[in-house]
């Protein structure tokens, strides 16, 4: 009897077609800002005990006359905080510099007030919100302009104030009609998703001078795996002013998390024509632990 090629019965096998390989079933949206509530609440927590030093440019043009124009130069430190139990994160920005001038011994006064909180904190808190905004340039008033703000937006208690979907537009606001930067701070791979966002629901997350509504509107750029946000667009827009604020994040190996790194900003005013850019960049991070007394009387912006 003769026996059974086994060698041609193996290779027969090898060679059958292999069904092609299931594709990765991609997350949905609400999968996604699940993932990215979820990031936020950590990079809040995270960021908390850490203060950043900003280097902060501003310049304000008026389009009808060449000679109306002002430029500023701010050194400051960043800290993000919870003034008490139920209020919102806040960011407070400590002027020590301007252009080139001493404002007041660099000396961490926000650190050693969170650090020892005292009665007068609270009232010294007002005070340094009142300087940060004294320092800006223009005849647009603001107080929004710090960069982690929009990420509130992605908090899983306010996600119900707005609609998301994806977007194709990949490029910042603040980039359009500019070349790319050559360091790469506003560049993300594509594999990067693109989520556009509109503010829908009245009381909105930002108020004019006078205290009306004012919906945001803009992108997140979101690693659809983790919900990592590396770079956020806020956008408000009505019949005076038109602001647009972009926001880098990257990563900080000693602290091992993502940090903002840049900020760019335009507002045009349409009442006056004028024009207010700004930069900033954020550095020389330092990390300590902060113990917020939850007697604080909530502050207002």
């Amino acid at each position: 009897m003769r026996r059974p090629n086994v060698l041609a019965i193996v290779v027969s096998a090898i060679l059958l077609p292999m069904p092609p390989p299931a594709a990765a079933q991609e997350p949905t949206m609400a999968t996604v800002l699940a993932r990215a509530a979820g990031y936020v609440a950590d990079f809040h927590r995270r960021l908390s005990s850490i203060v950043a030093e900003e280097r902060y440019v501003q310049s304000w043009r008026h389009a009808r006359s060449i000679t109306a124009h002002a430029h500023r130069e701010l050194l400051s430190d960043l800290l993000l905080v919870k003034p008490s139990g139920d209020a919102p994160w806040m960011e407070f920005r400590d002027v020590f510099e301007a252009d080139g001038q001493r404002i007041r011994d660099r000396d961490e006064r926000l650190v050693k007030m969170f650090l020892e909180p005292s009665a007068s904190t609270a009232a010294q808190i007002s005070t340094i919100l009142g300087d940060s905004a004294r320092f800006n340039i223009g005849d647009v008033n603001r107080n929004v302009n710090t960069p982690v703000f929009a990420l509130r937006f992605l908090e899983a208690a306010n996600q119900s104030r707005f609609t998301f979907e994806r977007s194709s537009d990949r490029k910042p606001r603040t980039m359009t009609g500019v070349a790319a930067p050559a360091d790469g701070v506003f560049r993300v791979s594509t594999e990067i998703w693109v989520i556009g966002y509109h503010e829908i629901r009245p009381d909105t997350m930002i108020h004019t001078a006078q205290g009306r509504d004012q919906p945001a509107h803009g992108r997140f750029w979101v690693d659809p795996a983790t919900g990592r946000v590396l770079m956020s667009e806020l956008i408000v827009d009505d019949r005076r002013v038109r602001a647009t604020i972009d926001v880098s994040f990257q990563s900080e190996p000693l602290l091992g998390m993502l940090v903002p790194i840049e900020m760019r900003e335009r507002y045009d005013s349409k009442q006056s024509s004028s024009v207010v850019e700004g930069r900033a960049r954020y550095g020389r991070f330092r990390q300590f632990q902060v113990t917020v007394d939850e007697r604080f009387a909530p502050i207002k912006k």
